[in-house]
């Protein structure tokens, strides 16, 4: 009877589905990248272990400040479309924009892409979009991590996570404590929808179009796709602006992300003190009314879930306001007097400290 071997093949990662060399071949593509965005406190280039950054000079009691954050469930729009070069911008400005409401200086940015499979080109696309963002920023990408996992993710899908770090001076934190009753709310104007509300954008315009993004809404001459990719507004300079211009005039920044206004504005008062809001100041992007009327969405509940045009809520004393007006709009931001700072009885429910005025 004839012998026969058992020959088997070792086994290798890549069998399952991770290519460390499809890794390696996108940090090679990154580095270039990175160079643009180069700021004079960071030491080493990306790619180590570990990201060095150094303290800014100029700081007598410099405090660090952090925030991290995802895209959410805008992500499905970049997978249906297959436009990936966009939603980087998103990531760092959710994140960014939360350090920006202590009147920090954006300092860094890390972040966390996960995927089944890599795809070197969609990664690439994505961090080219982070990039851009740290940009507009004035941080820098100082490092982070790509991670293959299988069977995690479906096929030609992956998730996000960034990771924000600025510096302040201790003396200058804005925290809301030094808002007064009569001090102005100044809205300034978000993008879009920016990255909040996806889950139930997506259920309207499922029930709409379905996955035809390429619908064109006609009172707003630009299809779904665009629309919903608009990249969330970076507020960096137009915040560090403001803080040099009127110092301690600047009471407190909000950021309106999930929630929208009634769910943030009350996140910087102080006890006792609430905001009425006059929804007649502005005209809220055309996105908005037809969510609102293809949902339909009632009025509460798209001030709840969306930012209905309004990115940022700046307080400021009633002294500087029309300083502060001058300021966003040479940064080229839209912003108007939104409403004031009202004293509300203690104990009032986290959403009622925020009273709408509208026809």
């Amino acid at each position: 009877m004839k012998n026969t071997t058992n020959i088997r093949r070792a086994i290798r990662y890549k069998d399952t589905g991770v290519d460390i060399d499809a890794g390696d071949r996108l940090v090679d593509r990154i580095k270039p990248m990175i160079e643009r965005i180069r700021i004079p406190e960071a030491i080493n280039d990306i790619g180590g272990f570990a990201g060095l950054c150094a303290v800014p000079s100029g700081f007598n009691s410099p405090i660090l400040v952090s925030g991290t954050d995802g895209v959410g469930t805008k992500l499905e729009i970049a997978f249906v479309t297959g436009i990936h070069d966009t939603i980087g911008i998103d990531l760092v400005a959710m994140c960014i924009n939360d350090v920006l409401t202590t009147g920090a200086r954006p300092l860094f940015f890390l972040d966390y892409f996960a995927t089944s499979s890599l795809n070197v080109d969609i990664a690439e696309s994505v961090i080219r979009g982070i990039v851009e963002g740290c940009a507009q920023s004035g941080c820098m990408l100082l490092g982070g991590e790509t991670a293959e996992l299988p069977g995690m993710y479906s096929p030609g899908t992956y998730d996000l996570a960034g990771f924000a770090v600025g510096i302040v001076e201790r003396s200058k934190i804005l925290d809301g404590r030094n808002c007064c009753v009569d001090d102005v709310v100044i809205g300034v104007a978000s993008s879009g929808l920016h990255s909040n509300g996806y889950s139930l954008v997506r259920a309207i315009v499922n029930k709409f179009v379905g996955d035809d993004l390429s619908y064109v809404i006609p009172s707003i001459g630009k299809n779904l796709a665009t629309i919903l990719l608009e990249p969330t507004r970076i507020y960096a300079k137009a915040v560090q602006e403001l803080v040099l211009a009127i110092g301690c005039g600047l009471r407190a920044i909000g950021h309106i992300t999930g929630g929208g206004i009634p769910g943030n504005l009350p996140r910087i008062l102080s006890e006792g003190l609430g905001a009425e809001i006059d929804l007649r100041t502005f005209k809220r992007p055309l996105i908005f009314d037809w969510l609102a009327e293809n949902g339909p969405v009632e009025e509460s509940e798209m001030l709840r879930t969306f930012n209905v045009g309004v990115g940022l809520c700046i307080v400021v004393a009633p002294d500087v306001k029309k300083l502060a007006l001058s300021v966003l709009a040479a940064t080229g931001q839209e912003a108007w007097e939104l409403g004031k700072i009202v004293s509300i009885p203690y104990n009032t429910t986290f959403e009622e400290r925020v009273q709408f005025i509208s026809d």
